[in-house]
C-alpha cells in the first residue's frame, strides 16, 4: 500500500497534533540542537542523549533549554553494550517516548540550528516514527553550510571543533550534547550576523 495512504486517516498522539497546530504562526525562537547517539544508522541506531538551548532577539537564552540521558536500555542490551554514560550521567534521564514528547513540546514551531544537522533530524524523525508520529516540520539551518557560504566553499565540510577554532571558542572538558548545544549557539550568533540572518 502507497505510504501516504497509510496516513490520510491515522490518529496521531495528542502532543504530535499540539505541535501541528503550532505552525499556524511565524516563529519568534531559534533552538539549536545537538544529538550524542549510538552511531550514524537512523533506522538501526538510537539516541543517547539530546541538549538543546533557545536564542531569540541575537541572545542565548540560558533557562529556556532542553537537555535529557534517554534510557536505551534494550538496544544497549541487545547490542552488548554498557549502559554505564546513562548511569553516571547526572543529566535528567528519560524514556525515548517521554523525552522526544517533552522535547516537541519544547521545540513547538522555532526554527532549528545544528551542526550538520540533517542527521540530527533523521534521528529525531526515526524516534518519532517509532511513536506513530509524522515527521518534523521546522524550517533549520547548519551552520556549517552558513560558514562555507560565508566563504565561498564548496569542497569542503567542517567539523564542530575547526568552526570553534576558526571563531575562537574554547572547547570544554566536558563532552555532552548540551555542550555541543552551546558551542552552536555562539557560532550561529556569529554567522547569523554576518549573513545578516533576522
Amino acid at each position: 500500500m502507497l505510504d501516504w495512504l497509510k496516513n490520510i486517516n491515522k490518529e496521531y498522539p495528542e502532543f504530535w497534533k499540539e505541535y501541528l497546530s503550532k505552525f499556524e504562526t511565524k516563529p519568534n525562537r531559534f533552538v539549536v540542537i545537538s544529538t550524542e547517539t549510538s552511531g550514524l544508522n537512523p533506522l538501526k541506531d538510537v539516541i543517547l542523549s539530546l541538549g538543546s538551548f533557545a536564542i531569540i532577539d541575537d541572545s542565548i537564552i540560558i533557562q529556556d533549554n532542553f537537555e535529557a540521558v534517554l534510557l536505551q536500555y534494550k538496544y544497549l542490551h541487545d547490542n552488548g553494550l554498557s549502559n554505564e554514560f546513562i548511569i553516571e550521567s547526572k543529566m535528567k534521564k528519560l524514556q525515548e517516548n517521554e523525552a522526544l514528547q517533552t522535547f516537541i513540546e519544547y521545540l513547538g514551531n522555532a526554527v532549528l540550528i545544528g551542526h550538520h544537522i540533517n542527521f540530527d533530524i533523521e534521528m529525531i524523525n526515526a524516534a518519532l516514527e517509532r511513536l506513530d508520529c509524522g515527521r518534523l516540520k521546522n524550517e533549520a539551518l547548519d551552520i556549517d553550510v552558513m560558514y562555507r557560504k560565508l566563504k565561498d566553499i564548496n569542497d569542503k565540510q567542517f567539523s564542530l571543533d575547526e568552526l570553534c577554532e576558526i571563531y575562537k571558542i574554547p572547547k570544554s572538558d566536558r563532552n555532552s550534547s548540551a555542550e555541543d548545544a552551546y558551542r552552536i549557539s555562539l557560532l550561529f550568533l556569529k554567522l547569523k550576523s554576518r549573513l545578516g540572518i533576522k
